[in-house]
């Protein structure tokens, strides 16, 4: 079975981050949407909170699974056995710091490939900082997200 992990903070998870998944789940027979754990980060909702969103998000899709994880990505990809990580650029700005990543990765597991996927264009300009930024503002965020993830930011945030 090929198989790869799409790592990630997801907080929270967008239709640029959706469509990721939808492409990379059509192109490997198993995809672990993998929500980081990342103790420098102070995000919007809990580790918990994160993956039962993409679950739901994801549901339709059979072949993706939602974990966590903590620690070294290659090292979770080691322990999952999965030899490919799916990375999405958004924009040539994101290419730097990927671009970095993907060769610190190789040099620490060369037996892990990156594969860079771009969301549609129509998706390029999400982030999800832009989004939680949005319903902070009290704007409307119908077009960047699920709408189970717009319901759990009404919940969380309250406008200014």
């Amino acid at each position: 079975m090929n198989a790869a992990i799409y790592p990630g903070t997801f907080d929270p998870l967008t239709f640029g981050h959706l469509d990721v998944i939808e492409r990379a789940a059509r192109i490997f027979d198993r995809l672990v949407v993998a929500v980081g754990i990342n103790a420098s980060k102070k995000p919007l909702f809990s580790i918990e909170e994160r993956m039962d969103l993409v679950r739901q998000v994801t549901a339709h899709i059979p072949n993706v699974d939602v974990d966590s994880f903590e620690g070294l990505l290659v090292e979770y990809c080691r322990r999952k056995e999965i030899h490919a990580l799916i990375r999405g650029l958004r924009a040539f700005s994101d290419f730097e710091y990927e671009f970095q990543m993907a060769l610190t990765n190789r040099k620490l597991a060369p037996e892990i490939e990156t594969i860079f996927l771009m969301p549609k264009e129509t998706h390029s300009y999400l982030s999800s900082s832009m989004v939680r930024g949005i319903a902070a503002m009290g704007g409307n965020i119908d077009d960047f997200v699920p709408v189970q993830v717009r319901d759990a930011l009404a919940k969380t945030v309250k406008p200014r």
